[in-house]
């Protein structure tokens, strides 16, 4: 089934194929530039440190919905073994098996396609099973270190957690910056809070990724206006699952990693940031979330901080 002429219509709109030339493959990182990154070490005024990862864990927030995508396995591979002979100082070693997206982590701009494309035109097919993706790896995104904005939609509206069936509007993130009393200024990575996170952490596995709040297709525009450089949120799918169109799966996803080059977070844990911003009447801040840079890959985990 084609994509419908709404997708297409928001799609021109957003699109920056060739705004940093033919060659890029980092899309809005560009405008996390050298200005913008000391404009935000202004926002640090306490120093306290928000970490906004969940554990890493065998019983993580993956359920089987996407197969492959599995829960960190984790091994010893050696324990105490003095491997330069007896006497000698001895040590552990382990090893994981996951899925790169199992956790909190990155989307890579390579992570989906449509109508046989990716980010700045290129063709779906440079992503090969041995070759990986050719272009716009997760590690071609560098040092990923910028201001944040957390826009607390879910404590905007008064609520501890927005109900699984709520589509976040560019209007509900106009209200949650107002909120904040912050301006989204060029090369900001938006946080956007829902609460679904805390569904997960209560022990509901199923019941985090489904039915879940997440963003509307609406929203691509209202981060294309303002130069946004990444955005990630609290939730399993990222955008409203199921979706807003039965016949339209994750056009939130195709827009913003295709068409706009904007890189995207989930599962990130918001909540202890929700409550350290509300009590410090700020949501700007300085964050780190360098992804780990495996070469060619379509995603991969990070531990982002806060750092208010």
């Amino acid at each position: 089934m084609s994509l419908p002429p709404e997708f297409h219509d928001i799609a021109k709109r957003v699109n920056n194929w060739g705004r940093w030339g033919a060659d890029d493959e980092i899309g809005t990182l560009n405008l996390v530039t050298d200005e913008v990154v000391r404009a935000a070490a202004g926002e640090i005024r306490t120093g306290r440190r928000v970490p906004l990862a969940l554990p890493l864990k065998e019983d993580g927030v993956q359920v089987g919905m996407i197969p492959g995508r599995i829960n960190p396995h984790h091994t010893m591979v050696q324990i105490n073994q003095e491997i330069f002979g007896p006497g000698t100082v001895a040590c552990s070693d382990d090893a994981v098996t996951m899925g790169l997206q199992a956790g909190t982590h990155w989307d890579a701009l390579t992570h989906v396609s449509h109508s046989g494309r990716i980010y700045n035109g290129r063709p779906a097919s440079s992503i090969t099973a041995h070759g990986r993706a050719e272009f716009s790896g997760i590690d071609k995104a560098g040092p990923v270190v910028s201001r944040g904005v957390l826009l607390d939609v879910a404590r905007a509206k008064g609520l501890d957690r927005l109900p699984g069936g709520h589509a976040v509007t560019p209007e509900d993130l106009s209200e949650a910056a107002e909120f904040g009393g912050v301006t989204v200024r060029a090369g900001d990575i938006v946080l956007v809070r829902t609460g679904q996170v805390q569904v997960y952490l209560a022990g509901d596995r199923h019941g985090y990724g489904f039915p879940s709040p997440g963003l509307s297709i609406r929203t691509p525009e209202w981060f294309h206006a303002r130069d946004v450089a990444a955005v990630a949120n609290d939730t399993l799918t990222f955008e409203i699952f199921p979706p807003e169109n039965e016949d339209l799966w994750l056009p939130v996803h195709a827009l913003d990693l295709v068409e706009m080059g904007m890189h995207q977070g989930q599962n990130w844990n918001l909540e202890k940031l929700s409550t350290a911003c509300a009590e410090e009447g700020r949501y700007a801040f300085l964050l780190s979330a360098m992804p780990e840079p495996f070469v060619g890959a379509v995603g991969t985990p990070v531990a982002p901080v806060a750092v208010l």
